[in-house]
């Protein structure tokens, strides 16, 4: 058993622990790597060098072309240029195609349970004039390919649908979406999709995001550093950048590149071409961790109900805990020694229940969420200490009314 101040670490969807792999080329990159990569004499060349093998890296891990990699600063960054590109046409558009500050036009297509840099970018897209028409996702949190036409074709009748954005895994629950289902009606209707692969490549192989014309992508999801990303788009599609400035990232993303994070990204992405089969690996230590919660969650007189139905990600549980809130329990797990989540990293500190639980199950189930995620350096004996500890922390909390 471990000992009682250690960090039980199940939180991997929040972030993953950079590999030694990584941190060894981050330091070699940080000694050898220093000059500006942008430079044309020799120490820039050699900067440059690191710059240009993440982004092979990343073309290799995606399936994309090296030259149709945008390296950007994370996840975040990568959605919004995705879904910025669209709008903005030849009529409205600034210097260097950068959408003006006037009204924009056409249709985008996005569920509710996407990520946060999703939603927010599209809810901002529908303040400047883009008629933006929102797909309910099933209980099971499936969003279904036809659903995703049926927005289409409803919201061509007002303006022409240039995007359809969908997650291949969803960042809570760990449910799979039908991306190549999705693919196949959003091409059949002329427009374009985007794919927020963040939570799958690494974990699940390439046909998580088949069909996709635009792949976004985090560093930090695959044991890689935090600050560096990437967006892959196919031939032929033109981005319009969201920051101005000089040339670099052939100036859809301005500013100094980092060689040293992209040392990091590039050893990353490497090692997450094999990673989708040490995931598949860990379902049996998933589904022992949903177990054992099961147990001592009866035991404490509420059974959790799993949040998240079908093709699930195989490192990911979500769990509503009758009679308590979510960000109650994860501080009380924490001061256990226990790191988990209630929902979505980039939304920590609100006080509203998760958006996506919320689309799927409503706000009562949504508020008293944890989500449990596991990942490559997780032990059987983390699994049942964890247990341990949340039935330490249930017995605790079980005399404290609901919401105290």
């Amino acid at each position: 058993m471990r000992p009682a101040s250690s960090v039980i670490y199940l939180d991997w969807n929040a972030t993953t622990p950079p590999h030694p792999e990584v941190l060894a080329a981050m330091q070699a990159a940080a000694e050898a790597a220093w000059a500006n990569p942008a430079s044309v004499h020799g120490p820039g060349r050699r900067a440059r060098a690191f710059i240009e093998q993440a982004r092979e890296a990343v073309a290799r891990l995606t399936g994309f072309d090296a030259r149709d990699v945008t390296l950007t600063s994370g996840g975040t960054e990568a959605n919004n240029l995705a879904l910025l590109h669209a709008f903005g046409d030849e009529a409205g558009a600034g210097a260097a195609g950068v959408p003006a500050a006037g009204r924009l036009h056409g249709a985008l297509v996005v569920s509710r349970i996407e990520h946060p840099s999703v939603t927010r970018a599209a809810e901002g897209l529908a303040g400047r004039g883009v008629h933006v028409a929102w797909v309910d996702p099933e209980p099971s949190g499936r969003v279904a390919p036809e659903a995703i036409g049926a927005a289409i074709d409803r919201a061509a009748a007002v303006a022409p649908v240039r995007l359809v954005s969908l997650q291949a895994v969803n960042h809570e629950t760990g449910v799979v979406q039908p991306v190549a289902g999705a693919a196949a009606i959003v091409h059949a209707r002329g427009a374009r999709l985007h794919v927020d692969a963040v939570q799958a490549v690494g974990r699940l192989p390439p046909e998580a995001w088949a069909g996709a014309d635009l792949v976004s992508v985090a560093a930090h999801k695959i044991r890689g550093p935090k600050g560096i990303g990437a967006l892959a788009v196919r031939p032929g599609i033109r981005l319009r950048p969201v920051l101005l400035g000089g040339a670099q990232e052939r100036g859809l993303r301005p500013g100094t590149q980092d060689p040293v994070a992209a040392a990091g990204f590039a050893v990353a992405a490497r090692r997450a071409l094999g990673a989708p089969a040490r995931y598949a690996a860990l379902a049996p230590l998933r589904d022992r961790l949903e177990a054992e919660l099961t147990q001592v969650g009866r035991a404490a007189g509420a059974s959790p109900v799993r949040n998240g139905e079908g093709a699930r990600a195989p490192h990911v549980t979500n769990l509503s805990w009758p009679g308590w809130r979510g960000d109650e329990l994860c501080a009380a797990l924490d001061l256990e020694g226990v790191a988990v989540s209630s929902g979505a990293a980039c939304s920590a500190g609100t006080a509203e229940p998760s958006p996506v639980l919320t689309a799927m199950l409503g706000p009562e189930r949504a508020a008293s969420a944890v989500r449990f995620s596991i990942g490559e350096d997780t032990t059987e004996a983390d699994v049942v200490e964890a247990a341990f500890r949340v039935a330490r922390v249930l017995s605790r909390l079980r005399s404290l009314p609901a919401g105290s």
